[in-house]
């Protein structure tokens, strides 16, 4: 966890209409007004054009969305969030994470449910790598 970690307090009505106004000044500044600046663009370029129909301000939001979509999906940084097994640990190491985890989380039903489901996975790929490095008997024939 961070040492200089910055906390956010909201109190009383005035922190609260502080934080209504900031997050109507963010949504007007990264979503209103580009959308209407796409609606004017797109309009300027309709008047030229004779094809295309105009467009109001819902459908200038939603090419601005398109548009964002379009460059987080095109960027050279292909992957925003990340998922992956840890796989440069031991199992004494995950058995301390899981242990670390469990003294945290006596009271989260929920994340003590994920805890228990991912160590039967784990003893069951041990269960598994077992299995596969015994020797395969062979059988006797009996024939008499």
């Amino acid at each position: 966890m961070k040492k200089n970690m910055n906390v956010i307090q909201i109190r009383g009505i005035r922190g609260l209409i502080i934080a209504v106004f900031i997050g109507c000044c963010l949504a007007a500044g990264f979503i209103a007004f580009p959308g209407f600046i796409c609606m004017f663009a797109w309009n300027l370029i309709a008047e030229h054009i004779q094809e295309i129909p105009s467009i109001g301000i819902v459908q200038g939001l939603l090419l601005w969305g398109i548009m964002v979509a379009a460059y987080f999906a095109f960027k050279k940084d292909r992957v925003v969030v990340c998922f992956k097994t840890p796989q440069g640990l031991s199992e004494e190491e995950l058995k301390a994470v899981f242990a670390d985890l469990k003294k945290q989380s006596e009271e989260d039903p929920v994340l003590q449910a994920m805890l228990k489901a991912r160590e039967t996975e784990l003893k069951l790929q041990k269960d598994a790598s077992e299995e596969e490095s015994k020797p395969v008997e062979a059988g006797s024939n009996d024939k008499g």
